[in-house]
């Protein structure tokens, strides 16, 4: 069930749109849900997952089913997304995020509008994307962001991801905002390195927020404390009362 005012059914399975907050992982908002809601309604076990990971830099829509919902969750993650966000032109990042300080910078004196704009479509389309080293894909059973941290080389192997729309919002460089629509499995951050080197320069994502995921809309989603205040509300409610 989408958010709204029917009464929660968890076990029996929801579908619950949640608004991730920045610095959180996807993984912290699916614990929060379950920790709450075992502790509100006594449950030792209950299934709770996300449909889509969002980088703990990155906020947005998030989908996270619970109970026989979560046999839901691969349908979900097949959908396609829509992001907005902002980057750097003129500096890389080894993480191609905030996450780390920069290592490189470029003069960006050069560049004009219509470059920008013009090299933002060439990226529409099937592409091949090499995902960042600062990622949660797994190498060797461990995330390959333990051995980017520890300096230790990976190889990740490129994949095909599908672009339908690279969008330039607004330039006022060294900032460029920017909207994408994209298959699962596509890496902004990823993204928005290739555009910095398609341009013989260098950019960094520095801003990311979900808006849409496939028919599902951030417009719609609950925050955490609302979400809680939601259940509380309801949990509290006299024909929610059993005697």
């Amino acid at each position: 069930m989408e958010n709204s005012t029917k009464p929660f059914n968890f076990p029996e399975g929801e579908v619950l749109l949640i608004e991730k907050p920045y610095e959180w992982t996807s993984f912290d908002a699916v614990n929060f849900i379950r920790s709450f809601l075992r502790k509100i309604y006594g449950w030792k076990k209950l299934k709770v997952g996300h449909a889509g990971t969002l980088d703990p830099l990155a906020t947005g829509l998030l989908i996270i089913c619970t109970g026989k919902f979560t046999k839901k969750i691969d349908d979900f993650q097949g959908l396609d997304k829509i992001y907005v966000g902002s980057m750097h032109l003129g500096a890389t990042t080894p993480s191609y995020d905030r996450e780390t300080e920069i290592d490189r910078e470029f003069d960006i004196s050069g560049i004009d509008e219509e470059m920008l704009k013009k090299t933002a479509k060439l990226f529409e389309g099937n592409i091949e994307q090499i995902p960042p080293k600062f990622s949660a894909i797994k190498i060797k059973g461990k995330r390959a962001f333990k051995y980017a941290r520890r300096n230790e080389e990976v190889k990740l192997k490129t994949r095909e991801v599908t672009i339908n729309d690279f969008t330039i919002l607004n330039i006022d460089l060294p900032s460029i905002d920017f909207s994408v629509s994209c298959s699962k499995g596509t890496y902004i951050r990823s993204l928005v390195r290739d555009y910095g080197e398609e341009l013989n320069n260098g950019a960094y994502l520095t801003q990311l927020c979900r808006t849409k995921i496939g028919d599902f809309n951030l417009a719609n989603a609950l925050s955490l404390e609302n979400f809680k205040k939601e259940v509380l509300r309801q949990t509290e409610s006299p024909e929610n009362k059993t005697s």
